[in-house]
């Protein structure tokens, strides 16, 4: 998942970013004012807007009111100093979809993270079936027809991005895109890797493909009644 934080406290801004990044393992890019944010913002691509409230050029009230008046759906957890139940509530009215008192616990934040995209993307269970297929995104771990699959990072990474997207037809670019950060380029010749051995782990001991490669367009998670039909 690729995940845009704005954040203009430098040292904060690092520990969220390497947490995000060592733990679930997301493409996260930075942003340290308000106006940033907002053209960072408008990019389809992220699955998740972390965004602090104090923002120099823009406040991170405005960048979501902007946001929401575009008519962006992307997630936004908030992080804020503020503590009043108006603020609050006002906050929540402007389209926030969580928020987070300063003060707060980065393994608090994770959680708070994964919650709101497995939202966003219509599977608020951390457990995720397609077929004989299961991925558990709060553990992270991958089984097929009962039997346990060991997935470096990458394939994991890989495998949730097309999990939450059955049946639809997944780009190299946009698999670039969403799993690394904006210097994606440099991992453009990798992704077929990752893909083959991904495929070879879960096909090893099933009779049916789970991954389709469609020449020049990209690959699809199949699901066994498309194969058998």
């Amino acid at each position: 998942m690729r995940v845009l934080l704005v954040e203009d406290e430098t040292r904060l801004s690092e520990n969220i970013a390497s947490a995000l990044r060592d733990g679930p393992g997301f493409a996260v890019d930075c942003a340290e004012d308000g106006e940033t944010g907002a053209l960072l913002a408008e990019d389809p691509c992220y699955d998740l807007i972390i965004l602090d409230l104090m923002l120099p050029k823009m406040d991170g009230k405005s960048v979501l009111k902007r946001l929401r008046t575009r008519g962006a759906s992307t997630p936004v957890l908030i992080l804020t100093a503020q503590s009043e139940t108006g603020s609050i509530i006002d906050l929540l009215n402007t389209g926030a979809d969580d928020y987070l008192s300063k003060p707060f616990d980065l393994g608090e934040l994770i959680a708070r993270a994964k919650a709101l995209i497995r939202r966003g993307k219509g599977a608020p269970h951390p457990t995720l079936k397609v077929a004989d297929l299961e991925v558990n995104t709060l553990e992270q771990t991958v089984e097929r027809a009962g039997r346990r699959i060991e997935l470096s990072p990458m394939e994991y990474r890989i495998l949730e991005y097309l999990i939450h997207r059955p049946r639809v037809v997944v780009s190299k670019r946009e698999l670039l895109e969403h799993l690394y950060d904006y210097n994606w380029e440099h991992h453009s010749n990798v992704i077929e890797a990752h893909v083959s051995n991904l495929r070879r782990k879960l096909d090893a001991e099933a009779q049916q493909p789970c991954i389709e490669t469609l020449r020049g367009r990209g690959y699809r998670l199949v699901i066994q009644r498309e194969i058998a039909g």
